[in-house]
């Protein structure tokens, strides 16, 4: 197609006057949108590629932090989505409560409309349960084996184990974490754990699973606040949490406007540091901010 579209302007070169080759001059304009697509797709194609798949108890014992639970795992996802260069980033989910209850796990399949995965996200509800233990092995097992995982080098390969309940050990037909552990890391996908609340049971089984997956445990308290454990990342995130901010724009009344504005520049807002880690911030999505 592009040797045709330059043979014909030669010949139309040739036999034209000037005025006539003045007129076609607009003729190349597709040959350089073409040249300008191409380009845009091998940058896509160099650039980085994050899969996450979050894993949320659902169970009644969350019902004080599933939201809250959701705000971070949003805040997570924005983070991710925003990093320079900028990512192409997919996102999964994972909603599981226990044998017996209305569902056992709920999937959200990897996809790169974060519109559709934030409507997913917030249609979770805390329900069910009863004992202590949850269906966490199946979770999780699920979460490293029954997504399309992106392959290569140039994809980072990411769980959030995020619950208050450590699993059931006693149910026969579960693969248990140390397997599935095993199996993720020998893929390459790094599971990190963020323990709600504090069930003394629940923490050492979550730092061993991030242990035993090349992950980070972290820890979100009773109250909703979740507790600042110092990551190589902190200051590159800070840092990109601010640059985000300065491209938000509030919209609707004048008072929505202003309390936006609030939370977004608050110390405890958008932008990270040590409000960001004390708290989760307004990083989920809004009707009210327009990304400019």
């Amino acid at each position: 197609m592009k040797a045709r579209l330059s043979a014909m302007l030669m010949i139309c070169g040739l036999a034209a006057p000037l005025a006539a080759l003045e007129q076609a001059a607009p003729a190349a304009q597709p040959a350089e949108a073409a040249a300008a697509a191409a380009k845009k797709v091998d940058e896509q194609d160099q650039s980085p590629r994050i899969d996450v798949v979050f894993v949320l108890d659902t169970t009644g014992s969350m019902s004080g932090l599933i939201e809250g639970a959701k705000q971070k795992i949003w805040s997570i996802a924005n983070r991710m989505a925003t990093a320079e260069p900028r990512p192409r980033i997919r996102l999964g989910l994972v909603g599981y409560r226990d044998k017996g209850d209305a569902y056992v796990t709920q999937r959200t399949a990897l996809t790169d409309d974060l519109d559709a995965v934030y409507a997913d996200l917030m249609k979770y509800e805390a329900d069910g349960g009863g004992d202590t233990p949850e269906s966490v092995n199946r979770a999780l097992h699920e979460a490293v084996t029954a997504f399309d995982w992106g392959e290569g080098p140039s994809t980072l390969r990411i769980v959030y184990l995020v619950g208050d309940a450590p699993p059931h050990m006693d149910y026969e037909d579960d693969v248990k974490y140390p397997e599935t552990c095993a199996a993720a890391a020998k893929a390459g996908i790094i599971i990190n754990t963020i323990q709600c609340g504090r069930m003394p049971e629940t923490e050492p089984v979550w730092r061993e699973i991030a242990r035993r997956a090349e992950g980070e445990y972290f820890a979100i308290q009773q109250d909703g606040a979740v507790m600042a454990i110092a990551t190589p990342f902190d200051e590159e995130l800070a840092r990109l949490g601010s640059e985000l901010e300065a491209t938000v724009v509030a919209y609707g009344t004048r008072e929505e406007q202003a309390g936006l504005r609030f939370t977004m520049f608050s110390p405890r807002g958008l932008g990270g540091g040590r409000g960001d880690a004390e708290g989760f911030g307004p990083a989920q999505r809004s009707a009210n901010v327009a990304q400019g």
